[in-house]
């Protein structure tokens, strides 16, 4: 069952089981605003259970680029595809999000962004990463890091 996620008012509908579930829905509130005002697009999420395909493909680009497994389990799965890219995000129990944007034409840019709620510490596996800051109004410190995928998925 899919649901809108509203920027105005922020809810941890789909969150509650998570230790930073106020920063996380914040997170993910931010990355709706920038959807909206970017590409007029409404930000929606599915349960991860009923996307475990994608899942499984943000899992596999990690596995495949960089030896990352994820230890957290997936809450919540976004899908856009606005632009000419392909845009997944993972919202994860431990209050991390996953992106990734994926260009459809060959060449296009291509890249796995990781963003760190406000409070959680850095994950193990995404220890080898530098976190930069940014505050945000709807999610207090965000931490984010990324790389380049240079396969083919």
């Amino acid at each position: 069952m899919s649901h809108i996620v509203d920027f105005v008012t922020v809810s941890t509908q789909g969150l509650e089981s998570s230790p930073f579930a106020d920063a996380l829905a914040g997170l993910r509130a931010n990355e709706a605003r920038y959807f909206r005002n970017k590409y007029d697009h409404v930000f929606t999420v599915t349960p991860a259970a009923e996307a475990a395909e994608t899942v499984a493909w943000v899992a596999r680009i990690l596995r495949d680029e960089r030896g990352i497994v994820v230890a957290s389990r997936p809450l919540e799965v976004s899908i856009a595809d606005v632009d000419g890219i392909h845009w997944v995000h993972v919202f994860y129990e431990s209050g991390l999000a996953i992106n990734v944007l994926y260009g459809v034409e060959p060449g296009s840019k291509r890249a796995v962004g990781f963003k760190l709620s406000e409070g959680m510490e850095v994950p193990a596996e995404l220890g080898a990463f530098k976190f930069a800051r940014q505050k945000s109004k709807l999610a207090g410190v965000i931490r984010g890091s990324y790389f380049v995928i240079k396969g083919e998925y």
